[in-house]
């Protein structure tokens, strides 16, 4: 299935409405960089799109599996200072698992949160096709 999100910026200097099928939210600058602080900013919002997607694939495979995943945490963010070169982004994932699981499950959900549609997406070549109309 194809997606598809509408961004609509007016108004409020760099507060954006974000529009998916039938849900609506913002995005937005902290106040420091002269926004409005009234949403996440867009790079928060790519790390929370990576952190649902590994939480939701990983739970979905342990339900699969009937394994007793109790709840999946997951922390990202951004880590410049381990950037190889500067056209190198690094993200830091921590995946948090509760549930009475094996060490063997454990680190095949692991294996499965490294293969969340979002993580394949980041993990390989991406083209953005851009023009105006």
């Amino acid at each position: 299935m194809d997606q598809e999100v509408k961004i609509n910026l007016s108004g409020h200097p760099y507060q954006v409405s974000i529009e998916a099928r039938d849900h609506r939210w913002l995005a937005d600058e902290p106040e420091e960089a002269g926004g409005g602080d009234t949403g996440p900013q867009p790079g928060e919002l790519l790390l929370s799109s990576l952190g649902a997607c590994t939480a939701v694939t990983v739970k979905m495979y342990a339900n699969r599996k009937k394994w007793p995943l109790d709840n999946v945490e997951v922390e990202l963010r951004f880590n410049s200072e381990g950037k190889p070169d500067p056209l190198t982004t690094v993200i830091d994932m921590e995946v948090h698992f509760t549930g009475n699981l094996t060490e063997e499950q454990l680190a095949r959900l692991l294996q499965i949160a490294h293969s969340c549609p979002v993580h394949k997406i980041l993990s390989n070549p991406i083209i953005v096709n851009t023009k105006a109309v």
